[in-house]
């Protein structure tokens, strides 16, 4: 059987959506069943329209459903995606996360696979997923890190999951950044398989 996959993001300029998009595509090269989700955004107008490409960016995505936690019960695997704040993940994903109290309380987190990416300034490409991983742990959750098993990750250099050095926007993702996205999507999606169809 397919695993069942989402992928549940926050975007504010688009850098980590554009990782989200390699990693879905990985996953569905896998024979996945995919679910590309953002999370809603907590910023009020008025700041976003401080920032054209934060602005152009909710504008692109719109059509990009909204994550719920129905989706977190669907799905065999959880993929996250967040840009680093302060070395920690975004708070519109931190406010999903926190939503999920119930399912937790009902053990319906519990042995899922997780994993995570992430777009930074500067630092937090390594804390920043481990923070999130704080929270798989509470969950019961299954960690499925890219770690060094292709040689993408030797050229991309975490561990832990895709991380793009984006420099506040101004650096693009790039096809090391890309190709490790997929090949993260891939693994999460192979492994995911294993566990299902054991």
């Amino acid at each position: 059987m397919s695993p069942k996959i989402a992928v549940i993001y926050y975007s504010s300029t688009g850098t980590v959506h554009e990782l989200a998009e390699s990693v879905a595509e990985g996953a569905r090269k896998e024979g996945a069943e995919v679910r590309l989700l953002r999370v809603a955004e907590l910023a009020p107008e008025e700041a976003i329209a401080t920032n054209e490409a934060w602005a152009a960016h909710m504008v692109a995505t719109e059509d990009i459903p909204v994550a719920t936690p129905d989706d977190i019960e669907w799905a065999d695997a959880v993929i996250f995606g967040s840009p680093t704040r302060f070395g920690n993940v975004a708070s519109q994903l931190k406010q999903f996360i926190d939503t999920l109290g119930g399912l937790w309380a009902q053990g319906k987190l519990a042995d899922k696979i997780y994993s995570g990416f992430t777009a930074t300034a500067h630092g937090g490409q390594e804390s920043t997923l481990l923070a999130l991983y704080n929270s798989v742990h509470h969950f019961g959750g299954i960690i499925v890190t890219p770690g060094y098993t292709d040689p993408v990750k030797f050229a991309d250099g975490n561990p832990y999951g895709t991380s793009h050095l984006n420099g506040q926007g101004a650096i693009p993702v790039d096809d090391t950044a890309l190709a490790a996205a997929v090949y993260q999507g891939k693994r999460v999606a192979a492994v995911t398989a294993r566990f299902k169809n054991a």
